[in-house]
């Protein structure tokens, strides 16, 4: 009989077939997903409405890697959740067999080799790897050394115009107290390798673009992180009368989605100038004030979007001396949920209610700049349902969903527990068309090499 180490036990997972080895599982208990490259066998189980995702890893790194998991989601750092270890596991004839981690399928999120197809933009590959960039200051700021660096390990999943990313592979983890910066010089070499290799295998497969270098891709990976890094935790002196940049530096932070929970402020002996640096900072700033004025849970930039729209109400409605808590209860009754419950139940998983709304917006916006008047949020809604929403692909990526990929094409799956491959009889799969992709046309691509701290500092 196996043994399940879990902290939030499911029963429904005992009965499953544990002594089969993960790679012969019968695909009743499976579901095809999208998944990253593993250098382990991965697979999709469903029980019930649950789905988890399942790697088969020897004992010690399994036990070392959920823990590590559930540590980092105590820290509120973006990672898959951790739900259990099956060891002790053995065949029919009483071999042994690897232990399995069983972590909970993240919803409308994607490996980057389902996002890469032949004319993504510039801009969007871009976003993905601020995304990258982002989690990894965040993990550091948390004081965990990944040591596995790679586009492969990260899921990524649609925040507003941007894109926010998730670790899901922490075996080769370490959390410590702080990081030196030689710990963190050395994820980032290990990033610059790996991620190398993943342009270089998107480019052999002809699912790069052209334009696109991968020695200048991670070359820019390194360069935005170093000044990420810095406007988070670098030290910065300034003059005596100048003490309005303390509330400067702090608005910059708030502007890259980080709340400051400790600043060391130094003057020196004369009081004329004066030194300071972020000690403690902590992301999540807009969606944290977002939650606690609505209850919704979303990204940071669809939280900062969501907000925008909310303060835009208040202002329109004349609002500005009412309880901010009693307009976005409004707000949310009049505005989002409207929208949300607009969509029909067979496209619910093409976009998660956030986004939804989020792209309603800029619908709405392009509508009314074409048409020359101010449309009716409930006339976009609908429209973007009937124009965008009905031509996207799922992302929810629900079981319903995935047998229907199944059962309902008579067609074999080139990989049955990863769609994304296409068709066996498909030669020449087209690429995914994403309508969002056109609003990157007129983006001047040359601005788009570098985090653009002064137009932060500007709006600090």
């Amino acid at each position: 009989m196996p043994r399940f180490l879990s902290a939030k036990p499911d029963a429904r997972l005992i009965p499953l077939p544990w002594n089969v080895p993960l790679a012969k599982w019968p695909t009743e208990h499976l579901v095809a997903l999208p998944r990253g490259i593993s250098r382990h066998v991965v697979r999709f189980i469903t029980v019930g409405d649950e789905v988890y995702a399942a790697k088969e890893v020897i004992e010690h790194l399994a036990i070392h890697e959920y823990r590590l998991l559930h540590d980092l989601t105590r820290l509120g750092t973006p990672a898959v959740e951790a739900v259990a270890v099956v060891s002790g596991r053995q065949d029919l004839e009483g071999n042994p067999l690897d232990s399995i981690l069983i972590t909970k399928h993240l919803e409308f999120a994607l490996p980057y080799r389902s996002l890469f197809t032949p004319g993504v933009r510039h801009e969007t590959v871009m976003r993905l790897l601020d995304a990258m960039v982002v989690l990894l200051a965040r993990l550091h700021l948390q004081g965990f050394m990944w040591g596995d660096v790679s586009l492969s390990n990260i899921l990524f999943r649609r925040d507003a115009g941007s894109f926010a990313a998730y670790l899901v592979d922490a075996e080769t983890g370490e959390l410590h107290d702080r990081l030196t910066d030689g710990q963190r010089a050395h994820d980032l070499d290990i990033a610059r390798t790996n991620v190398f290799g993943d342009f270089c295998d998107l480019q052999a497969g002809g699912m790069l673009d052209e334009s696109l270098d991968p020695m200048v891709l991670v070359d820019t990976i390194e360069s935005r992180y170093q000044e990420l890094w810095n406007e988070l935790t670098g030290m910065e002196e300034f003059s005596g009368s100048e003490l309005y940049r303390i509330e400067s530096r702090v608005r910059r932070l708030n502007a890259l989605g980080f709340d400051v929970a400790e600043l060391d402020i130094r003057t020196s002996a004369d009081g004329q100038t004066v030194t300071l640096q972020p000690k403690v900072v902590d992301a999540g700033h807009h969606s944290r004030r977002l939650l606690r004025l609505t209850g919704l849970d979303t990204e940071e930039n669809q939280a900062r979007r969501l907000l925008n729209d909310l303060d835009t109400f208040r202002a329109r409605t004349n609002q500005q001396d009412v309880d901010e808590a009693v307009v976005a209860h409004q707000w949310l009754t009049e505005f989002f949920e409207p929208v949300v419950n607009a969509v029909p139940p067979e496209l619910q998983g093409k976009r998660d209610p956030a986004q939804i709304y989020h792209e309603v917006l800029d619908y709405r916006w392009y509508m009314s700049e074409r048409e020359k008047r101010e449309v009716p949020l409930s006339v976009a809604t609908q429209g973007y349902i009937r124009d965008i929403l009905r031509n996207l692909p799922d992302e929810a990526m629900v079981r319903d969903s995935m047998v229907q990929v199944q059962e309902g094409d008579n067609r074999q799956l080139a990989n049955p527990y990863d769609p994304s491959l296409g068709y066996a009889d498909d030669d020449d799969l087209p690429p995914v068309h994403d309508p969002w992709e056109d609003a990157a046309q007129d983006v001047d691509v040359s601005q788009l090499n570098h985090f653009d701290i002064n137009e932060l500092r500007a709006r600090g």
